[in-house]
């Protein structure tokens, strides 16, 4: 069985992939790409890990996927915002730093924004993500994050936050592990209420365990 590559290169590996199938075979917008199988067989790489960066790709709109039909290019060539990261992240050695300090500042944003609106403080999903942490403790820290980030409503935020996602190398798909918990619920308590100045301590404090990992990664 092969093994699969750290998820934090497999999404450059597969950019760089696409736009190489691209350029080799003459795939014009709206034409289709290769399979999961065809890509993991390509890149050596599993199919989970392929599945998941073709699914920020779709987020990202660079490509369209279609039920029973299959993967389609969609603007490609004129997405500059991938190839501007990507260059950025594999120039700078010191880059990772940078991502992780952006990411956060899109993040904030998205708290203060919630906690400045009496509607998208209203909005079920915080209650919903809360009872799931009280009740079962299980919750994903990307569903968190994201959540936030779509009721604001900014599509282009949330857009550049799965890019810097993707290149941050913290695993963000995974359950939160207990000592994250009371954090998370802290934050969706306060952002209900609009408590902007508790909601972002309990969110920095849950970022700060999060990067540790980073840094036990590295060592």
């Amino acid at each position: 069985m092969q093994s699969e590559k750290p998820s934090s290169k497999m999404f450059l590996d597969i950019v760089g992939e696409l736009r190489s199938l691209i350029k080799e075979e003459g795939i014009k917008t709206g034409g289709k790409l290769p399979s999961e199988r065809e890509l993991a067989d390509r890149l050596k790489a599993g199919r989970s890990t392929i599945r998941e960066a073709l699914r920020s790709l779709e987020l990202l709109g660079l490509i369209e996927t279609r039920r029973g039909e299959g993967t389609f290019l969609a603007d490609f060539k004129n997405h500059q915002l991938v190839e501007i990261l990507a260059a950025f992240i594999m120039q700078q050695p010191d880059s990772v730093t940078d991502v992780l300090k952006t990411r956060r500042i899109h993040e904030i944003a998205a708290i203060q924004t919630i906690c400045q609106q009496q509607e998208l403080r209203e909005l079920p999903v915080w209650n919903s993500l809360l009872a799931k942490v009280e009740t079962t403790s299980m919750v994903l820290r990307e569903d968190v994050i994201r959540e936030m980030i779509i009721a604001t409503e900014n599509r282009l935020s949330l857009k550049i936050w799965f890019l810097l996602k993707q290149y941050s190398q913290i695993k963000f798909d995974v359950l939160a592990p207990q000592q994250e918990t009371q954090l998370i619920a802290s934050l969706l308590k306060n952002l209900s209420i609009g408590n902007q100045q508790r909601a972002t301590e309990a969110y920095s404090k849950w970022m700060d365990l999060v990067e540790c990992e980073r840094g036990e990664l590295d060592e």
